[in-house]
């Protein structure tokens, strides 16, 4: 792997100090990685496009025809639309949880969230961010001006994970905050009741936004490799539960299955983008997610 590319791996990003820095370095990998697109091999027309030559602007790219075609090209006559794009990260305490990964869910979803910002504003899309826990906390506008990087960055390099969380309300304030349609982003393990949260995210498209839902589960969420009897926290009402891990393993798997299974289908039906995240995956499968979401807006 490539000096940038290794960047999009958790455990490599997790030795960056900076946030900045990792934001900047998450991106160069991935546009020097994008060769591994596994939409590779489409055939595609060229009419409107030309190749891309260094100098370039990169929102200028058309992400659609690289994601087909594995080569990088300019859109010539096609007029630029900019997207408004809201990442919307949650504060939960469960979020601050790892078993053996390098990165927290959280530090995973705000280098993810950086990353994100530093591409918007690099494509000169408007981009603002909202924090919440049981209410909302932050709301940053979107401003597509290089100095909201900073001021985004600043903001969540010092946010901390504690408490509990209320999704749902939080995102019935945040549909009625938005005046304008836009790009939600959300960053959450959503744990807790689905119902709610599938309630507040349709009323955010019905208010005409697009959404993309990142999952963000840790590894061992994702795969239970726990061994033995084994005590469990809750870590936002620090109930505890003694339970032989290996004996509830397939319950627990099904459980998490079932679980996603319903968000992806819930979200397909109202046209929300689904992405399920666990904190071993690469920053790519995220950064492209994005970038087909925006090619659809055009």
């Amino acid at each position: 792997m490539s000096s940038p590319e290794r960047y999009l791996k958790p455990e490599v990003i997790r030795q960056v100090g900076r946030l900045d820095l990792r934001a900047k370095f998450i991106v160069e990998g991935f546009l020097a990685g994008l060769h591994a697109s596994p939409y590779h091999g489409f055939s595609v027309e060229f009419s409107e496009h030309r190749k891309y030559v260094p100098g370039d602007d990169l929102k200028d790219l058309d992400w659609n025809v690289f994601a087909k075609t594995d080569k990088y090209y300019i859109k010539k006559f096609e007029a630029e639309t900019n997207v408004t794009g809201y990442l919307v990260m949650d504060l939960s305490a469960s979020m601050a949880y790892t078993y053996r990964q390098e990165l927290t869910k959280f530090e995973y979803a705000i280098c993810l969230a950086a990353a994100l910002g530093y591409l918007m504003i690099h494509q000169q899309d408007p981009v603002g961010l909202v924090t919440f826990d049981t209410r909302i906390r932050t709301c940053l506008p979107p401003r597509s001006k290089r100095t909201q990087l900073g001021a985004i960055l600043a903001v969540l390099a010092n946010l901390k994970p504690a408490g509990a969380t209320d999704i749902a309300p939080c995102l019935h304030q945040l549909a009625a905050m938005i005046r304008s349609k836009g790009l939600v982003v959300l960053f959450s393990d959503l744990l807790t009741e689905p119902k709610p949260v599938l309630e507040s995210l349709h009323h955010l498209r019905h208010r005409g936004h697009e959404i993309i839902l990142f999952h963000i589960l840790d590894e061992a969420e994702v795969h239970f490799p726990f061994q033995g009897i084994i005590e469990f926290e809750d870590v936002e009402d620090h109930r505890k539960l003694t339970l032989d891990a290996r004996g509830m393993r397939p319950d627990y798997l099904k459980s998490l299955a079932d679980f996603q299974r319903l968000y992806r289908e819930e979200c397909s039906k109202a046209n929300i983008d689904y992405v399920p995240m666990d904190t071993s995956v690469s920053f790519d499968k995220a950064l492209m997610e994005y970038l087909l979401q925006r090619q659809k807006r055009f």
